[in-house]
């Protein structure tokens, strides 16, 4: 299986120095994370970073689903440009297009596991 090589995302100004975001771009962002705020769809995302590139059949043995519901996924993430989709031979196979979509991914996985440890450690600082 190769792995795809991403290209890289256009320059973008730091966050701090950006214009305050406008109410079209907060409902944008807003629907861009609520797309991503699915525990199936972060699933599939986070095999498709492992692999590099699947086929449905192959995502639905790796996260237990069945063919159908993956690729209804699948093209959710296609719609928004997220990952896009080759055909080779009979097969569809998948990748992320995006590859803001492996750093979002990667710092909401670091976000989610810090949130646990600070949690953890206040339960045991009140428990002192």
């Amino acid at each position: 299986m190769s792995k795809k090589i991403l290209q890289r995302c256009s320059p973008k100004p730091a966050l701090a120095t950006r214009p305050l975001l406008s109410s079209r771009q907060a409902q944008a962002l807003e629907s861009m994370f609520k797309l991503l705020a699915n525990g199936t769809r972060l699933r599939m995302l986070h095999a498709l970073a492992r692999a590099g590139e699947l086929c449905v059949s192959e995502l639905a043995d790796e996260l237990g689903m069945k063919p159908q519901a993956v690729s209804n996924q699948l093209q959710r993430l296609a719609a928004r440009g997220i990952v896009e989709a080759q055909r080779e031979g009979l097969q569809i196979r998948y990748s992320i297009l995006d590859p803001c979509v492996l750093t979002l991914l990667h710092q909401g996985c670091c976000l989610a596991e810090d949130a646990q440890v600070r949690a953890f450690d206040q339960v045991e600082s009140a428990a002192s």
